[in-house]
């Protein structure tokens, strides 16, 4: 009735091996990025990535196959072959990689390594150029292949050797290990290492046998190989994502998972919509192009949403233990409030409770320090300067709170033509600041109609400002014990390895730059740059950069400020310099502050910023100071171990 036939079993072989080949393609090329991304500075992580780039290269060829004019097939048959000669030279510089990390260091073997690729790399050049390897191109029933050429059993042979020498060093490495969780890893490791190998071998160039004719033979055997590369390739990438890098187990695996799926899975599904709507087209009576777009768009959309409602057992399964953070963790995330985030906040509050009492402008001053600062505002800009401006918010503050005390929460304060309400926490114990409106002429407050709304809007920027407070507090806890984090992630990176060499631990000279107190040194020789207390008894002078410096300035304190000069300066951007551009607000806020002396407020306004903003901002900046001051002390530390380094060789010689 719909006017279409059955396709053959035949048929159907080749498309699920054309579906399949591209999806081997799709996830050694996503796998080959997820790794490079994450694991190319570690020497297993490189020779991973280039037996992916070879898996690439051969299945695309594979997938190029099914789609080229027949007069094309020998020039992609020909090129699948950058790929094919190399996958032995990786897995030789894989097992070797893997053997190090094991403290089993053979320069023999290393040089072994270094010629098996440049044997590869002679076949490679072979087979494109010359018909040694290879010859022109057999088809037996459309299937094309190359035919042997006269040094084809020599590669084999070749093929054959260094692969299994390679397997052979991997064992060795499982048992090398010494603890359950790397022998676990390596077993998964044993397990598919000779699957990518196997899936790139060129068995049709052996074929000396008569073909099927309807081939199913050979496309059964195709369809198995495919889907064993596929699972093994992911499992190879399980078990090389945990070298070379800082992070707990568990994030390395929800990250694996999560990229799957929201990157090679959905280039598969896309794949496969392209690939197989053209073949079902006839039977819903629509054009190709249509039920492409429709089919692609849908998946792309469909599998989004998916992730999201999965994320939650993907995250159950993960951190099965940790249930209770994991919880805490997400409430934290739903809550959090930026300071961009509470002053849009803050001016919503006050857009709806001036339009409420049709005033026409309010603000919202916060307590920072000892001083109240306008944190959000809405009007004209006249009015938003004036607010800014007035010198007596504190004194406000302090009648609000004494009628806040005598009269109960929720009555405001009339000072100087506005009506000011006390923010307080909600125990009311502490001022948070203040909240305020141009009063209406001749009026001491809202009537008592209006005070049901204004108290409740009032109530919404005390619980605002409560909100980022806490959490101001869980930010200052998590940065006093990143280093610490950061010391423990690195100290665990290397426990499921036996063997690695231990990390360097630093010198008790520049063991201070580990120190939880280290931004607030840098804070305070900041404040005494030009001369203080805080400069010349500085704990920072230890530093070895900062003992370098001195002897090139004259004194330990210019030594210091001069340090100092230098980490700021590594901040300025480049090109021009700009007062109100995003990308010079720390530096300017330091040259400011620090340098030149500037008063908070006159820095602000030249700033075009809150001065509550300001302070936030500043924190920030001397954070990245201090980040740098240890950059410049690791990067002296390096000269001083190089020059160290020179020195004994001179000695020996």
């Amino acid at each position: 009735m719909f006017g279409f036939t059955l396709p053959s079993w035949a048929d159907i072989l080749d498309l699920a091996n054309l579906l399949l080949s591209a999806t081997v393609a799709i996830l050694a090329f996503s796998l080959l990025a997820y790794v490079v991304a994450y694991n190319v500075r570690n020497r297993v992580g490189r020779a991973f990535a280039i037996l992916l780039a070879c898996v690439m290269i051969v299945y695309t060829g594979d997938v190029l196959l099914y789609l080229v004019a027949p007069e094309q097939t020998e020039l992609w048959l020909r090129l699948q072959w950058l790929g094919i000669p190399l996958v032995p030279a990786a897995y030789f510089d894989l097992s070797d990689a893997l053997l190090r990390t094991t403290n089993a260091i053979s320069r023999r073997r290393t040089r072994l390594v270094m010629g098996s690729y440049v044997i590869s790399g002679a076949i490679v050049l072979l087979a494109l150029f010359t018909d040694w390897i290879v010859q022109p191109a057999s088809s037996a029933n459309n299937l094309y292949y190359l035919d042997p050429g006269p040094l084809f059993p020599v590669f084999v042979v070749y093929f054959l050797f260094v692969s299994g020498y390679g397997l052979y060093n991997t064992y060795r490495v499982r048992q090398r290990c010494l603890t359950p969780a790397s022998r676990r890893r390596m077993t998964y490791l044993v397990v598919s290492f000779l699957a990518p190998g196997m899936g790139v071998f060129p068995y049709l160039v052996l074929a000396g046998f008569t073909v099927d004719p309807q081939r199913a033979f050979v496309g059964i055997l195709t369809l198995i190989g495919n889907i064993g590369v596929a699972v093994m390739l992911i499992v190879m990438t399980y078990s090389v994502a945990y070298y070379g890098v800082l992070s707990p187990d568990r994030v390395v695996k929800r990250g694996l998972i999560v990229f799957l799926i929201r990157g090679p899975l959905l280039g598969i599904l896309v794949v496969a919509a392209i690939l197989t709507v053209p073949k079902v087209e006839s039977i819903l009576g629509l054009p190709r192009e249509s039920v492409v777009l429709l089919t692609v768009v849908a998946l792309i959309v469909l599998l989004q949403l998916l992730i999201e409602l999965i994320k939650p057992t993907v995250d159950r399964l993960i951190y099965s233990h940790d249930q209770e953070e994991l919880m805490a963790i997400r409430e934290l995330d739903r809550r959090l409030l930026t300071s961009s985030d509470l002053r849009q906040f803050l001016e919503n509050v006050l857009v709806a409770l001036c339009e409420y009492l049709r005033v026409p402008g309010g603000f919202v001053a916060v307590q920072a320090g000892d001083e109240l600062l306008v944190e959000a505002a809405c009007g004209p800009v006249e009015l938003i300067h004036e607010f800014r401006r007035y010198p007596d918010w504190q004194v406000v503050l302090d009648q609000a709170t004494d009628r806040d005390r005598g009269h109960g929460a929720g009555d405001n304060v009339q000072h100087n033509g506005y009506w000011v309400w006390s923010l307080r926490t909600s125990g009311r114990e502490n001022a948070l600041g203040l909240l305020g409106v141009v009063a209406r002429p001749d009026q001491s407050g809202p009537a008592a109609a209006e005070q049901e709304v204004v108290a409740e809007l009032v109530q919404r920027a005390e619980t605002a400002l409560e909100d980022r407070l806490l959490q101001q507090g869980v930010f200052m806890a998590v940065m006093e014990i990143m280093p610490q984090i950061e010391r423990v992630q690195r100290w665990r990176s290397v426990v499921p390895y036996p063997g690695t060499p231990p990390l360097q631990q630093p010198d008790e000279d520049d063991s201070i730059i580990y120190e939880l107190e280290f931004t607030k040194w840098v804070k305070d020789a900041l404040s005494h740059y030009w001369g203080g207390p805080k400069l010349t008894d500085s704990p920072l002078l230890r530093l070895k950069v900062v003992g370098k410096a001195a002897e090139e300035e004259g004194s330990p304190t210019k030594g210091l400020r001069s340090v100092l000069a230098q980490a700021i300066e590594g901040l300025r951007p480049e090109g021009q310099r700009q007062m109100t551009a995003s990308e010079w607000l720390l530096y300017n806020i330091l040259d400011l502050k620090f340098i030149q002396g500037k008063r908070v407020r006159e820095i602000a306004d030249r700033l075009a910023m809150s001065e509550s903003d300001l302070y936030r901002k500043q924190r920030v900046a001397i954070e990245q100071v201090a980040q740098k001051i240890i950059e410049l002390e690791a990067g002296n530390g390096s000269e001083d171990g190089a020059q160290n380094g020179s020195n004994g060789a001179a000695g020996t010689h």
